[in-house]
């Protein structure tokens, strides 16, 4: 590990010194790569460079309690040394995690795909609330949400609603949503009080730049309709809503939540390289996906999550086989709790990885 943390060190202190290189200055793109780059090392090195610190004193303190003290001096400093060697454990811990393979998408922005699936209206109007609690848990994290395409229903839930999140490091988080998401409750509708059990589905993908993706045009059928709201009826008359299909994969996207026709197109592109980039992905690394899998699922939609009980009070991470008695403040968007407990998790996993193939 320490031979791994001296490389990543001298890395750090090689890009300051390309960072204020006059050659490197005058090329925004390297400038841009490098800045990156120790921006992403430079928690692995503060980490690092506090643990050797901490070791330092600790070898110092030790060779104090060897010298002739008096009494009161002593126990000070067998304190000091009890309090450093946690100090030491803990860095050590931290800096395991820290020198973990990243996910190269972490710091992405997402495009989020709810869909109602299993109980009708009722799954609908659980996709909205789904909707509901990523908007709120965006809100806490300053990070911006703008909605793409929505199929609303009747009574105000969605067949389907895509958004996109942005802000710094929302896939680090939000990837860990991805799959199915179950809800029992009494429904609104229903006179006689019977729980019932419905679902919805949620797939967060990260957003990529048009560079990233190579997207041809001859590749891409394009047609416009007329945007629809609840129950199907026509919301306008002009062609502004777009429906694009990726030939090659057979992927389609549609958007009609603008009113311009331009813009719709663009927010459906969007969502098509990000659905282009999740396939070609996820066929490149199969064996990636199957380390995930241990840790916290594969992500697909049909595998169930999440339970949201309501005449409980009570959600429940099947993964993690964590539940939280405060249903009402997860659907606030208070998932801090559920989302690190994830983390650790399959930071825990990655570790157990590392130690047996070691």
């Amino acid at each position: 590990m320490f031979h791994r943390l001296e490389a990543v060190e001298e890395r750090y202190e090689e890009l300051g010194r390309l960072l204020s290189d006059p050659a490197v200055i005058a090329d925004v793109s390297k400038l841009r790569q490098y800045a990156k780059e120790q921006s992403d090392l430079g928690d692995t090195v503060n980490a690092y460079r506090e643990y050797k610190r901490v070791v330092a004193e600790l070898q110092e303190s030790r060779t104090m309690l060897g010298e002739r003290l008096d009494e009161e001096m002593r126990d000070l400093v067998k304190q000091e040394i009890g309090e450093l060697t946690e100090r030491e454990a803990k860095l050590s811990d931290d800096l395991m995690v820290l020198l973990l393979p990243k996910d190269r998408n972490d710091d992405r922005n997402v495009i989020v795909e709810i869909r109602g699936a299993a109980g009708g209206d009722e799954a609908a109007l659980f996709a909205a609330t789904l909707f509901r609690m990523y908007s709120r848990y965006a809100d806490r994290e300053g990070w911006k949400v703008d909605l793409i395409d929505a199929n609303q229903t009747d009574i105000g839930g969605f067949k389907e609603v895509v958004f996109s999140i942005a802000g710094k490091g929302a896939y680090s988080k939000l990837k860990y949503e991805s799959g199915a998401h179950r809800v029992q409750r009494v429904p609104s509708t229903e006179s006689g009080g019977r729980i019932h059990t419905s679902t919805a589905t949620v797939a967060v993908l990260p957003e990529v730049e048009e560079v990233e993706v190579e997207i041809h045009d001859k590749d891409l059928r394009v047609d416009t309709f007329c945007s629809t709201g609840p129950g199907g009826q026509s919301v306008n008359t002009t062609q502004s809503a777009v429906r694009i299909t990726h030939i090659p994969t057979g992927i389609v996207v549609s958007c009609q939540d603008e009113k311009s026709q331009l813009k719709n197109r663009d927010k459906a592109m969007r969502v098509l390289r990000a659905r282009v980039y999740e396939k070609f992905q996820l066929e490149q690394q199969q064996e990636y996906a199957e380390q995930r899998k241990s840790a916290v699922g594969t992500g697909d939609r049909s595998e169930r999550i999440r339970t949201y009980n309501f005449p409980q009070s009570r959600v429940t991470d099947h993964r993690i086989g964590l539940t939280l008695h405060r249903l009402e403040s997860v659907l606030e968007g208070d998932l801090d709790e559920i989302l690190n407990s994830l983390i650790t998790a399959e930071q825990a996993a990655m570790l157990q990885q590392a130690g047996d193939l070691a």
